[in-house]
């Protein structure tokens, strides 16, 4: 049983290590090394200039507004989505995933067309005689973007956290005396926790990396780290300074991770 097992996993531990380990171990050579071959580390020190901290504190406070926001919307939506019957739970999951069908770039460019400055939301607020809105390329347009794109990712798993919450012990919260409040706070929240954790790391981290959402809606006015890697890697070619920032970004990644792996108990 323990062979096959092995066996099973094999295609797995293969995967990683060609698209995870392998990645990891050439960022770490270039960010290490010059052209000359030379062990070096004058790339983090220009990765830790005062612009590409910027961009980084900027991406890191963007991520954060994005994961509260998502999770502030997604939990009473799942408990909503709980209480309702079983074919309408399909029909507000489908509801919920259906934009996920469409293409990326085109769900993007569709938020450019809303939030431009003579987009759909500023002739509707124009309609309703309301001051227009000037959130074309900037830092609003990102979150927007990033909320929209990412919420499912924080929905699907503190609904099925939510779901398998039993019925008879939010009863006995009941029949013990705790009103709805106290039942959400000590009883609904806690035991949905794992849900939560992995939520907001399925949200925070991809937001934290994105570079296509503020290329699109930021309009090149907000440069987030995603960015700047982007651009040293495609545009200016300095594949050391990008795998140099890519390592700095990590470290705001990596602790994320174990994080969520300890509270879901994974170590």
């Amino acid at each position: 049983m323990k062979d096959r097992k092995t066996w099973l996993s094999g295609p797995y531990i293969l995967w990683i290590i060609l698209f995870t380990v392998v990645p990891v171990i050439i960022l770490f050579y270039y960010a290490f090394q010059d052209d000359a071959g030379r062990v070096t580390l004058d790339f983090f020190k220009g990765a830790v200039r005062p612009i590409h901290l910027k961009a980084l504190w900027l991406s890191v406070l963007l991520s954060l507004m994005c994961t509260v926001v998502c999770l502030l919307l997604a939990y009473p939506l799942a408990l909503c989505m709980r209480s309702l019957k079983m074919g309408k739970k399909g029909m507000m999951i489908a509801i919920v995933i259906g934009p996920m069908w469409m293409n990326y770039v085109l769900r993007i460019m569709s938020w450019q067309l809303i939030l431009s400055q003579n987009g759909v939301l500023n002739k509707v607020l124009s309609v309703l005689h309301l001051p227009r809105q000037d959130w074309g390329n900037s830092a609003t347009a990102i979150v927007i973007g990033m909320i929209y794109d990412y919420l499912p990712f924080m929905l699907l798993p503190v609904y099925n956290a939510v779901m398998d919450i039993g019925e008879d012990v939010i009863e006995a919260a009941h029949d013990l005396g705790a009103s709805k409040a106290t039942v959400l706070r000590k009883v609904m929240i806690p035991l949905s926790k794992p849900g939560i954790i992995s939520g907001i790391t399925m949200v925070f981290i991809p937001a934290l990396t994105t570079f296509a959402i503020s290329d699109m809606l930021g309009g090149g006015k907000v440069m987030l780290i995603g960015n700047i890697i982007e651009q040293e890697f495609i545009s200016s070619m300095n594949w050391h300074l990008g795998a140099a920032l890519s390592l700095l970004l990590m470290l705001f990644i990596i602790p994320g991770i174990i994080f969520s792996n300890e509270e879901e108990g994974g170590f």
